[in-house]
């Protein structure tokens, strides 16, 4: 059956608007996971309720986590975990989950009963060969290179090389779970660059946070000390990269959007938009109350190396779509791995609609032209969802494929994103 169609509702005017973020899926996810492997109860407070976010949460208490939330609602919640010896005899559904196909398999692996893995289709396809193949090299038994596939061990840690050019979370996922290895771990990466680094620095840092040693001096080198993972409360940062569509609606329309509560220090990639809108021809001010404000002026386009930063590519294609002048994208080929192809996608829905957008090797380049309205299909990919309600702003007609995917890490976009609209009129 075809996926619903989401009349993506086009701006009255300059968008002017507050918009609360839930938490951050990455910290919420890397926090779940850190607390199930601690050396006592915490709690994860103001963590993301989302498909994602949920994905995790059973995924623990499959292993045998218990986790139990208090207050929240239906994007937000806090959870209070207990760790239990990690279980096997488990199967772990991924979804569409990165976070919980590559950081709950080395956790996985503490287990001496194998633990099975499978996902949704599009994930079937995604880069899980070298996570799969340095675990087996840590000592753990592997069957399958991608999903499905089922993992036991013991695992014992060591060291260990691989190419994590295809995704940061190649590395994470060893790193979170290492002071349980017995010898802990060492990580050379030997490929072309590291894409998302940010996201290996949340890992680290959120690793120090909890009294690890980790030693990352040396480039493309990690190294987790065997020991324990102290139990603690925390509460989860707003979802930066989430931020995107709607800061970007006050670029688009010549608005201002508020979001409260952004950090003045993150290691989080999406506090790069404050500079990437600046660059595109926005105001962007950070206020004394922790609010970050957009405000709109001439949208001009980019020539940026997104590489640190991949995830935000579809909002900047958006964007650029709709500036001025050309822009280029570069340093993103690992996205053709994500939810789906998303340069492919991009390209593909950006000219559906009357665009001017050609693939590179590892990017795009963008002429903006005259849009039209039309199906603009998400690939079951959250970030293409977005992108296609951001161009319908200004676009009238524009339907959205499937905005429901946004559940993967914002499961009350659309509500948000009407809300936004209504502060505008």
């Amino acid at each position: 059956m075809p996926a619903p169609l989401w009349p993506a509702p086009t701006a009255p005017g300059p968008v002017r608007a507050t918009v609360r973020l839930p938490g951050s899926k990455s910290i919420t996810n890397r926090a779940l996971l850190l607390a199930a492997i601690a050396d006592g109860p915490g709690t994860v407070r103001g963590a993301l309720r989302s498909r994602d976010a949920d994905l995790m949460v059973a995924a623990l208490r499959a292993l045998g986590t218990e986790l139990t939330s208090t207050g929240g609602d239906a994007s937000a919640a806090d959870w209070h975990v207990t760790p239990r010896p990690v279980r096997g005899g488990a199967a772990i559904d991924a979804g569409l989950a990165g976070t919980v196909m590559r950081f709950v398999p080395p956790v996985a692996a503490l287990a001496a009963e194998p633990v099975s893995f499978d996902g949704d289709p599009q994930a079937r396809v995604r880069p899980m060969g070298p996570l799969l193949s340095a675990l087996r090299a840590l000592g753990a038994r592997v069957d399958g290179d991608a999903l499905p596939f089922t993992i036991s061990g013991p695992v014992t840690g060591g060291e260990v090389t691989l190419d994590a050019s295809a995704s940061s979370q190649l590395v994470s996922g060893l790193l979170l779970a290492a002071p349980r290895f017995t010898k802990g771990v060492t990580v050379r990466h030997d490929g072309p660059p590291v894409p998302s680094m940010p996201h290996i620095e949340m890992t680290t840092s959120m690793l120090r946070a909890a009294g690890v040693s980790v030693d990352d001096a040396e480039p493309d080198v990690w190294r987790v000390e065997p020991g324990t993972v102290g139990a603690r409360d925390m509460t989860v940062e707003p979802d930066l990269s989430n931020a995107a569509p709607f800061l970007g609606a006050a670029a688009i329309t010549g608005g201002a959007v508020t979001v409260p509560a952004w950090p003045e220090h993150t290691t989080q990639p999406g506090d790069a938009l404050r500079g990437l809108l600046s660059r595109m021809g926005a105001t962007v001010t950070h206020g004394p109350d922790g609010g970050l404000t957009v405000t709109g002026g001439t949208l001009t386009g980019i020539d940026a190396d997104l590489h640190e930063v991949g995830e935000l590519t579809p909002s900047v294609a958006a964007l650029a779509a709709l500036a001025d002048s050309p822009s280029r994208l570069r340093g993103v080929a690992h996205l053709r791995g994500h939810e789906t192809d998303r340069l492919a996608a991009l390209a593909t829905e950006i000219n559906g609609l009357g665009g001017d957008v050609t693939e590179t090797e590892d990017g795009l380049v963008i002429r903006p032209r005259p849009l039209r309205g039309g199906v603009f299909r998400s690939y079951a990919d959250h970030r293409m969802a977005t992108a296609g309600a951001m161009i319908g702003l200004a676009v009238p007609g524009v339907q959205v494929e499937d905005i429901a995917t946004t559940a993967k890490t914002l499961p009350e976009f659309a509500r948000m994103w009407a809300e936004m609209l209504g502060e505008g009129r």
